[in-house]
């Protein structure tokens, strides 16, 4: 795998200039989709402007302690994505990774009482030894629990301090939801009705749309 990746060709939901240099840092294959999230190093430069360059960038992960989700990171190339809580204390920065109303990933702070909680949308699941629960999140996480009652398209507002589920954020009517994706990416509102693999919302200004099941992540 080539180690550069060409800014035209980089993913939109960067929101990387196109044409001020050639190429930009291509990240490592991890726990996010190419257009899920954005290296750590793309994070640093281009969206925080903390460094100028990426060797500035590599430097700052060597000298400073930057946590995702409570778990220090070195490398640039290591994906970060949506909803990952990313801590720099020598810099007093505590922030999160969003999306935009056209779908982009953006930088968003965050209170210190927010920092050991993720929103966390459960992608698969599957029963393991003891009859206990494993659950695949979305973000790579794997968890296994004794709450049986959690369906695949939920949300499970997991505190990343101890990796244990504060709350169970079901999939139903009258929930808060974020699209993931289609053209309304980015949109939050409120679940009306789910028809197999058909959701119904109403938009913050009231409007009423159709999309995929799959696009619709449960919010707290």
């Amino acid at each position: 795998m080539k180690n550069h990746l060409k800014r035209i060709a980089a993913p939109r939901t960067w929101m990387l200039s196109r044409k001020s240099e050639k190429f930009t840092l291509r990240p490592n294959p991890g726990s996010h989709k190419l257009d899920e999230g954005m290296p750590l190093g793309t994070l640093l430069r281009d969206h925080l402007k903390l460094c100028k360059t990426l060797r500035e960038a590599q430097k700052l992960l060597n000298n400073n302690e930057v946590f995702v989700d409570n778990k220090r990171k070195k490398d640039r190339r290591e994906m970060v994505g949506l909803f990952d809580v990313i801590k720099i204390p020598s810099l007093s920065k505590n922030i999160t990774i969003d999306l935009d109303l056209k779908g982009r990933l953006i930088v968003r702070d965050i209170d210190e009482k927010n920092l050991n909680v993720k929103v966390c949308r459960v992608l698969g699941k599957s029963i393991v030894k003891g009859n206990k629960l494993q659950l695949n999140l979305i973000g790579g996480k794997n968890l296994i629990t004794d709450k049986i009652n959690i369906k695949v398209g939920d949300s499970v507002l997991l505190n990343i301090g101890n990796n244990e589920i504060q709350e169970i954020l079901p999939l139903k009517k009258d929930t808060k939801v974020l699209l993931v994706g289609g053209k309304h990416s980015g949109t939050r509102g409120k679940l009306k009705e789910i028809d197999r693999v058909i959701a119904k919302y109403v938009d913050e200004k009231g409007e009423e749309h159709l999309t995929r099941r799959s696009y619709v992540y449960v919010l707290n």
